[in-house]
């Protein structure tokens, strides 16, 4: 919003949510029936066009943001070296709307403007009308107006909300005031205009000029130097014909500079182009891929999942992950990205952080879950784990941590394979048990005496055991088999707080991802379950139980560029898994952590406090 909004700054439709796509229903509807009944030779394929031209729109804008997010992430040509929070990612939200507006413009001026209906498909001489008039009128008309709206009555209005976003992404291209884009769309629509009116408009030149709009649009704003700087010296006017992603960025850091829309020549005729506009382009164009402190290696978990990582759907990463009913709809796009997925041969960089000095970033394995549960894929999983940790090691990364199912013991034992392998590996192998034991153990409500631990019995069960029972408090398992596999391996001094017992009135169980439905109904009402798992659990109560989260915490401000969630966690809550392995890092610790090996506890769970992260129980 902008800081003094101005008249019609609020789109019409915002209160329709996510059903303002009706709004395009009956023009839709009608094409389809020209099609249908009229055969596609007498149909009027402009008009029928418009929606597959509007839905090739919305998959452009959704591939840069994808290839900007992934290119950011490793932050290599990086322009602005800041990153961006969940304020902009919701204000940014409503990207798509300025492809609705164009949609309805569109089906308005092939339905009444005179020279609008059964456009030809090509037609070159309108193709090069259509550059003239975009270089003069329109980006001279944009100038100015551009100009305009820096006056600070415009400026608070109108254009602030544009602003906003320091550190650009593709479509912050698009995020304006409804008036100010209405601005926008009828400047851009007078070569369309003229070329209708005179007769010599086109399906195909309407359609590049489209597509141009929108590329110089999400190009301009990708905050990465993408424009080869031997395309410049191949043809040197080319510097006044189109910007750089490293020129418009200076508009957005020093807002009196750099007005033009996609051709730089009218800040030179008019003297309003930054003076550091090449230094910033020869400095971003050189900058190196960055290199981590911490890596933390994840991996893909349901079929839609990919949809929710950072470079997905923005808006969707940004919130704890659900399968929506649009995302379900996307099936068939979700095999063949699971197919490319499986095919590709390493680990990528999906996201980028830093805590003060600290820089981390965030690996995806290229595996879904449901594949770690094939015995034929364990040796490539394997390889990919590997090949991803010796690549950190030779990066220069101090800890790599394993997160999800990268640390399974039928896999790895923990990542005691890699140790056995690579006896002098320069880099700290972290699993994370210890600091997810201890924010289970610290999740424990205070009196509590009695607790019953149910479910799988994983390394982070083990801890969370022997640190209950050494504090006197009651650990009761319900399974028998798991009961007699973990009582040999506690301190004589805990062991008899270890009990076994078909019934108990404990409200506080301690739950893996495997407890079933009919276990946990055994629990009594009231009951407080607490996963210690990676993955939740499915929660089979609906009555006066609650569940918390699986083990996590809540990172602290100066844990900076955070604007996706993890998985299923909240915003700005990361799993203890992946937190373990910064500690580790601002710590110094020279140990790893994995196979049997656990550290302190309370020396972890002390070292997280004193950084900054908290208990999710206390946001």
């Amino acid at each position: 919003m902008a800081t003094n909004p101005g008249l019609f700054t609020e789109w019409p439709w915002k209160k329709l949510g996510n059903f303002k796509y009706l709004l395009l229903a009956p023009w839709v509807a009608h094409g389809g029936y020209q099609a249908a009944t009229k055969g596609w030779r007498a149909a009027d394929l402009g008009y029928v066009a418009i929606l597959p031209s509007l839905l090739l729109r919305a998959l452009h804008n959704q591939a840069w943001i994808t290839a900007s997010r992934l290119q950011s992430a490793r932050g290599r040509r990086q322009v602005v070296d800041r990153g961006i929070e969940f304020e902009q990612v919701d204000r940014e939200r409503n990207w798509d709307d300025q492809i609705l507006l164009s949609g309805i413009l569109l089906y308005l001026g092939s339905t009444y403007l005179p020279g609008g209906q059964h456009l030809p498909l090509w037609r070159a001489d309108g193709a090069a009308l259509i550059a003239l008039l975009h270089a003069g009128p329109v980006e001279l008309v944009y100038y100015w107006l551009h100009r305009a709206l820096h006056h600070h009555f415009l400026y608070s209005r109108y254009h602030s909300h544009h602003h906003a976003s320091i550190v650009t992404e593709p479509i912050t291209s698009v995020i304006h005031p409804f008036a100010e884009l209405v601005a926008y769309e009828l400047l851009f629509s007078i070569p369309l205009i003229v070329c209708t009116l005179n007769g010599t408009a086109s399906i195909i030149a309407f359609e590049i000029y489209v597509i141009y709009i929108d590329f110089m649009n999400n190009m301009g704003h990708c905050n990465f130097e993408l424009v080869p700087n031997w395309l410049f010296k191949w043809f040197p006017p080319l510097k006044y014909l189109m910007y750089t992603p490293s020129f418009h960025s200076l508009h957005h850091t020093q807002f009196r500079t750099n007005y033009s829309l996609f051709m730089p020549f009218y800040d030179y005729i008019y003297n309003t182009m930054d003076k550091s506009s090449d230094t910033l382009y020869e400095k971003s164009l050189k900058g190196k891929e960055e290199t981590a402190d911490v890596v933390h290696l994840t991996h893909l978990t349901s079929l839609h999942s990919i949809y929710h990582m950072r470079p997905g759907f923005a808006e969707y990463a940004s919130r704890p992950y659900t399968a929506k009913w649009y995302v379900r709809m996307m099936w068939p796009m979700s095999w063949l990205s699971m197919v490319l997925t499986w095919s590709y041969g390493s680990s990528f960089t999906v996201e980028r952080n830093v805590m003060k000095k600290l820089k981390m970033q965030s690996w995806v394995i290229p595996r879904y879950s449901f594949h770690y549960g094939l015995t034929w894929e364990k040796e490539a999983i394997n390889s990919l784990v590997e090949k991803a940790i010796c690549e950190a090691d030779k990066k220069g990364a101090k800890v790599v941590t394993l997160g999800l199912l990268n640390q399974a013991h039928n896999l790895n034992r923990n990542g005691e394979l890699y140790l056995q392998k690579y006896p002098k590996l320069g880099v700290r192998l972290v699993d994370g048990t210890s600091l997810a034991a201890a924010v289970v153990v610290n999740s424990v409500p205070q009196g509590t005496d009695q607790v019953v631990l149910a479910g799988n019995i994983s390394k982070v069960a083990r801890a969370v055991a022997a640190a209950l029972c050494r504090k006197n408090i009651k650990v009761v398992m319900t399974n028998k088999q798991d009961y007699h596999f973990l009582k040999p391996n506690m301190a004589e001094d805990a062991a008899e707080n270890l009990l076994f017992s078909k019934t108990t009135t404990a409200k506080v169980w301690l739950i893996g991802d495997r407890l079933d439905a009919s276990e946990q109904f055994k629990a009594q009402k009231g009951t407080q379950f607490i996963p210690y798992s990676q993955f939740p659990p499915r929660m089979a109560r609906k009555d006066t139980c609650t569940y918390s989260t699986t083990p996590a915490m809540v990172v602290p401000k100066t844990l900076q560029n955070v604007h996706s969630c993890e998985n299923w966690l909240p915003r700005r809550v990361m799993s203890a898994w992946r937190i373990a392995g910064m500690v580790h890092a601002l710590e110094g610790w020279n140990e790893h952590e994995c196979g049997d090996i656990v550290l302190d506890m309370e020396k972890v769970w002390s070292g997280a406090l004193l950084h900054g992260f908290r208990p999710v129980a206390q946001v």
